[in-house]
């Protein structure tokens, strides 16, 4: 079947209320199915559980709001935070059996690659904005981050 043919059909179903489409021809056979609503649901779902967990955590944590800041405000105070440019999952190599790209104590130029941040099965290179010592490291391989979470601390 010509791409164009097939491609309009494709239009048409998800223009249309149709929500399933079958052709046959000599060339072969095709099926269209729209589930627009299933998609956007099951994308949505995996979603809110993230997004659940951090607004359960504070309550916990609630007790000690003055001592939180604190710390952060120090250990900003200390060296350079490099922040998550994107929601993702945090990576501290490029593989599971290769070496992490830093480890606390290691030195970094302007645009070392420090981690990977995996959005939507893309991984994205985060590279250090700035050079220094790498003095900690906030997350653990294979956590969530959220946009904006700091990810090291460089001095």
């Amino acid at each position: 079947m010509d791409l164009r043919k097939l491609k309009t059909l494709i239009d048409l179903v998800s223009d249309s209320n149709v929500s399933e489409l079958e052709i046959t021809e000599a060339e072969g056979k095709v099926r269209i199915v729209k589930s627009a609503p299933a998609v956007v649901q099951s994308y949505v779902a995996p979603a809110a559980p993230v997004l659940t967990q951090p607004v359960a955590a504070p309550a916990p944590v609630a007790e000690a709001p003055a001592a939180a800041p604190v710390a952060t405000e120090a250990v900003e105070a200390t060296g350079h935070t490099v922040k998550s440019p994107m929601v993702g999952t945090f990576y501290r190599s490029s593989s599971p059996g290769a070496a992490s790209f830093v480890e606390v104590g290691s030195v970094v130029k302007e645009g070392d690659t420090l981690c990977i941040v995996e959005a939507m099965k893309i991984l994205n290179e985060i590279e250090s904005d700035k050079s220094g010592t790498v003095r900690k490291i906030l997350c653990d391989n294979g956590q969530a981050v959220e946009y904006g979470q700091a990810l090291f601390i460089i001095e």
